[in-house]
């Protein structure tokens, strides 16, 4: 007799319950078991080494894993990260013990359960864009590129008059663009800044003539808070941020406005050794600065920021590992557009990287971006849809 062997991929509680259900156990069974068929690796870092005897022992308990630094057994290091492994129940009951625990462990054992709360449950989210409304989450929404710049490395030059601004917006969200992101500075390598009033009069015409005629959102793309307020009073419905919040004057000019603020990792980060770890921890502190300021949590979009302070290898590490992003139990925007990480991998030059944006965008989705910022519109859409129907599943019904 030959035996039908083969793995099962499963990601989340919801897939193991139906793996499980599928060979016939009954509901109470699956419920019991789902937990245990699923398996995570969490990295918590800078804990002591008091700390981290502690968690790990309580891990090995429960059958799990946890590896800390050598230096933990005699205290001679001050501090040491901790990789937790095992499955979904093993750290369900270790979050319980660490409630019970000394040493701060109990305030370690909320932002744990948090992590992996957010790691099982995506609810779609209602975004309420100043009066204009996005669902993140049912399906990846795609962002269309408005450069008003004489010198962005894709289309510098070609949208800076508010005519042509206005004609290219239209053929964007008529191939399905959802929202618009608009901005009057280049960021990329080697951009020459731009004065606040030369932004401002690149921008503010060409979103007074937008708001009025587009019916999707509108993203202003401004490292400025004086930029954003002008911006939002001429019609703007989100504020981007490519430098992350630096001032911490944007998170009060978007929190005054009601505007949803798009966060991004900028920092030089290509001589880290735990790149997520960088990226994760610097976006979480830069929400906790946007919720400081009055702007709710619900209207926080994160961005790990490809292309910006990584080497080529670190932003395809970035794309492989997104899930790391969704311990913050936010909305994740990608930029993989026409960047050079494509053309060192292909060899081509910006004009010519479609296809290379295709499988980054692909990649992306799958790994799970909400949103995906993009220069070819019509052919992203495409490519998001596909992915979607891949990653997130597809009804014939109802397409």
């Amino acid at each position: 007799m030959r035996f039908q062997i083969r793995p099962v991929p499963v990601r989340d509680t919801e897939e193991a319950y139906r793996e499980i259900e599928a060979v016939g156990a009954d509901e109470k069974g699956c419920l019991i078991m789902a937990p245990k068929a699923v398996y995570r690796v969490i990295r918590i870092r800078g804990l002591s080494p008091k700390q981290a005897q502690v968690i790990k022992q309580e891990m090995l308990a429960r059958g799990g894993e946890a590896a800390v630094a050598r230096g933990v057994i005699d205290w001679s290091v001050e501090t040491t990260d901790v990789l937790l492994m095992g499955t979904l129940g093993q750290l369900a009951s270790l979050v319980r013990k660490l409630k019970q625990q000394p040493f701060g462990l109990p305030a370690l054992a909320d932002e744990l359960n948090r992590v992996l709360y957010h790691l099982e449950v995506r609810p779609a989210l209602k975004l309420d864009c100043r009066g204009r409304r996005l669902t993140i989450g049912e399906r990846t929404l795609v962002m269309g590129i408005l450069n008003a710049t004489p010198d962005s490395f894709s289309d510098g030059g070609r949208y800076l008059d508010p005519e042509a601004a206005l004609e290219r917006a239209r053929a964007i969200v008529s191939q399905g663009a959802d929202i618009i992101d608009l901005g009057g500075e280049s960021t990329r390598p080697g951009h020459e800044p731009v004065g606040l009033e030369e932004e401002l009069a690149r921008v503010v015409p060409v979103l007074k003539r937008l708001a009025g005629e587009v019916k999707v959102p509108i993203s202003i793309d401004t490292r400025k808070p004086e930029v954003a307020a002008r911006a939002l009073e001429a019609g703007a419905h989100i504020v981007n941020d490519q430098s992350g919040l630096e001032d911490p004057r944007m998170a009060e000019t978007a929190a005054a406005a009601g505007a949803p603020v798009i966060l991004m990792h900028y920092k030089d980060v290509r001589k880290s050794p735990d790149i997520m770890g960088d990226i994760v921890s610097f976006l979480d502190g830069r929400v906790a600065r946007a919720e400081a300021a009055g702007l709710p949590r619900e209207k926080i979009i994160v961005d790990p920021g490809l292309g910006f302070g990584k080497t080529p290898e670190q932003n395809l590490e970035v794309l492989r590992n997104l899930a790391a992003l969704r311990g913050l139990g936010l909305p994740i925007l990608i930029g993989p557009s026409r960047k050079s990480v494509i053309g060192k991998v292909l060899g081509l030059p910006v004009e010519d990287r479609v296809e290379g944006t295709a499988a980054a965008v692909a990649v992306g989705v799958a790994y799970g971006a909400d949103i995906v910022r993009v220069h070819d519109v019509k052919e992203m859409v495409r490519v998001a849809r596909m992915a979607d129907a891949i990653a997130r599943g597809w009804d014939e019904e109802n397409g």
